[in-house]
């Protein structure tokens, strides 16, 4: 049976469910699948990169493979490395290699001379790990520890420019869109928390909607059915916790301080920097960038469309995002 490519899948029992041809939506844990799994019948599943390490450990034995890793976490552990990091791609390190070695010796570090400003490890529901844990060794529980989990693999490297409420924002669109809407937590908290963020990145959040964020996460992390929803809230709850100020300052002082949310920043031109070159009136979509060749050039704020046109073309650094 062909699946329909459901993020939630990725969980046993809505797994079970899209290939014996019905809705990929979960069930409770009291069945076990090696009791009832697939078609009802006794089913032992794992993944391929479990599979993978069966032969090896068949023919160099168990003591070789336990040699390699950590106490609780064993072997080895394959990472997708992306976002703002100079080598991308899948690395397999053992167990317990840091993240400042997966970052910066094998991801050989953030691309312009950017500084790092965290780490997502564990697909979208992972949590958001600042810089202040680039030294830990990384294994299942370290991770857990610090809000984050293993998951999938997935490792997004975000430099200085990103905006961590955005970010927060941004995955919990994806998992609202990717819950199959079987159980209220995950359908309804999800969808809540969503509006939430959607209400801060755009200049409209209360100090006190920081609370309702974590007791929110908090009960859909105990109440929800399955692992998307047990974990959908992370990158919220994580940006919380390492990164408060940002979310501070997007309702306290209406002001974005990565430059990213549209609602809360300006583009203005530096004079002394402007050549006059005209690029940016060009690559404008609005028409809000005004000016003579080769003469300081101005944005009118209320044409603007904040878009960042003129931002990325101004070969001179002339635009600036306040």
């Amino acid at each position: 049976t062909r699946g329909g490519g459901a993020f939630v899948c990725g969980e046993s029992s809505a797994l079970f469910a899209s290939i014996e041809g019905r809705a990929g939506e979960p069930r409770a844990k009291y069945v076990h699948a090696t009791d009832k799994g697939l078609f009802d019948r006794p089913t032992c599943l794992n993944n391929v990169e479990t599979w993978a390490n069966v032969p090896l450990i068949i023919r160099n034995g168990v003591s070789w493979y336990r040699n390699i890793g950590t106490a609780g976490s064993k072997g080895t552990k394959i990472f997708s490395l992306v976002g703002k990091i100079n080598n991308t791609g899948l690395v397999e390190v053992p167990m317990g290699t840091t993240l400042r070695e997966i970052i910066f010796d094998i991801g050989g570090g953030i691309p312009g001379g950017r500084r790092f400003k965290a780490v997502q490890t564990g697909g979208p529901s992972g949590g958001c790990i600042p810089e202040q844990f680039l030294d830990m060794p990384v294994d299942f529980d370290a991770l857990t520890e610090i809000g984050s989990m293993m998951g999938s693999g997935g490792m997004i490297v975000m430099d200085e420019r990103t905006c961590m409420v955005d970010v927060a924002k941004y995955f919990l669109m994806f998992l609202e869109d990717e819950s199959c809407g079987k159980c209220t937590p995950c359908r309804e908290g999800i969808l809540q928390m969503r509006r939430i963020l959607d209400r801060i990145t755009e200049g409209e959040g209360k100090m006190e909607d920081l609370e309702t964020l974590t007791w929110m996460g908090a009960a859909i992390k105990d109440g929800a059915l399955c692992a998307l929803g047990q974990s959908a809230p992370n990158p919220v709850l994580t940006t919380l916790r390492y990164f408060r100020e940002e979310y501070e300052a997007h309702i306290r002082d209406k002001r974005c301080p990565a430059g990213v949310c549209k609602a809360l920043i300006s583009y203005v031109v530096d004079s002394e920097a402007c050549t006059g070159c005209h690029v940016c009136a060009r690559v404008c979509p609005s028409g809000a960038v005004a000016g003579e060749k080769k003469e300081v050039h101005r944005i009118d704020a209320a044409a603007c469309i904040r878009c960042g046109a003129c931002y990325e073309a101004c070969k001179f650094d002339a635009i600036r995002i306040i």
